[in-house]
């Protein structure tokens, strides 16, 4: 195999976006121990914009929709990743889609995980496969690294600032007469069951701009999403602001002016963790052990959890969530306020 200097590693994490967000310090780790290696991701459009222009990566490989349903596509992509050379392939995601990528590659370390967590054919096609030791997607992820002697490393996501978002979202707070005194709450998710109900939101905002003076921006996604956070303004006008659509790099960059950040488990909450600002997860059928914020500045919240397989949870009502009181998130909001208003006391 090459030597360290000349060595090309691929990262397969295609999906989803919060998932893909959760892998990057895999990346920073990996930058840190090589620093002259090529290293180059796989992953879907969606995502990948949150990745262009990262310090850490040389090469995003940006893989079109069903590409796995296309005989061209496939060669297509076989044809660009052989001639990029790689010599280890790790596969955070182990799917059959996230390994087939990896030995379309051609590497010949294809880095993956066993047991319950290298899923469908991923044990088959990944020929270095994994036992983890630890529950949170980040730290089982950079497990995947200890084949090549990187072991503990420090957690980094050091995502760019994306300079071509900041004139709207610079316009947008201005309008509104907002800079760091917002709270940034996000009411959708991928999963009915991981929905916090609006009346809710509305009595957190009312909450925060009552007793706190603390505006409360509501992000959204899609017609549904946009009716919810209408809703939610409409029951508090005199406190929470409708966001403008966001796409994800203005997100992240409307996310690095905020107070602090409000969601439930999905790819907007630990957008906010990573650019650095002080999350607060809401968690009703996924566990925070498994994949809440990451790090100590963050809060994550769980009054019960959705029991039952992934299908069962993801298609249950959302009654684990419900049960996580406006009171609950409130503490939780003043605590990151106490502790960023600490040092300005002092």
């Amino acid at each position: 195999m090459a030597d360290n200097r000349s060595l090309r590693i691929l990262i397969t994490r295609l999906s989803a976006i919060g998932d893909c967000i959760l892998t990057v310090p895999v990346l920073t780790a990996l930058r840190e121990h090589f620093p002259q290696a090529f290293i180059a991701w796989a992953i879907g459009r969606s995502a990948a914009p949150l990745l262009e222009g990262h310090a850490a990566l040389d090469e995003l490989i940006s893989l079109p929709g069903g590409w796995l349903k296309s005989p061209r596509a496939i060669w297509n992509l076989r044809q660009r990743l052989r001639q990029l050379a790689f010599d280890v392939a790790i596969d955070p995601q182990s799917l059959t889609k996230s390994a087939c990528v990896s030995r379309l590659a051609g590497a010949s370390r294809r880095i993956g995980f066993a047991g319950q967590h290298g899923r469908e054919l991923s044990g088959l096609l990944n020929n270095e496969l994994v036992a983890n030791t630890r529950p949170h997607l980040i730290d089982r992820s950079l497990e995947l690294l200890r084949p090549l002697g990187i072991e503990h490393p420090q957690v980094r996501f050091d995502l760019p600032r994306y300079a071509a978002a900041e004139p709207s979202i610079t316009r947008f707070l201005r309008q509104h007469g907002l800079s760091r005194d917002f709270a940034l709450l996000n009411i959708g998710a991928g999963w009915p069951s991981k929905l916090w109900p609006e009346g809710h939101f509305a009595a957190l905002a009312h909450r925060l701009g009552c007793t706190h003076r603390l505006t409360s921006v509501i992000v959204w996604a899609g017609d549904d999403e946009l009716q919810r956070a209408r809703q939610i303004v409409a029951a508090s006008p005199e406190h929470a602001v409708l966001a403008p659509p966001t796409s994800l790099v203005e997100l992240a960059t409307l996310a690095r002016h905020a107070a602090l950040f409000v969601g439930s488990d999905t790819g907007p909450l630990h957008l906010a963790a990573a650019v650095g600002t002080p999350s607060i997860g809401l968690y009703g059928p996924t566990r925070p052990q498994d994949c809440g914020p990451y790090g100590s500045q963050h809060i994550a919240l769980q009054r019960h959890f959705q029991e039952g397989g992934h299908r069962e949870r993801r298609r249950a009502s959302n009654w684990a969530m419900q049960a996580i009181t406006v009171a609950d998130v409130v503490t939780a909001c003043e605590k990151i306020l106490a502790r960023s208003a600490a040092p300005h006391a002092a």
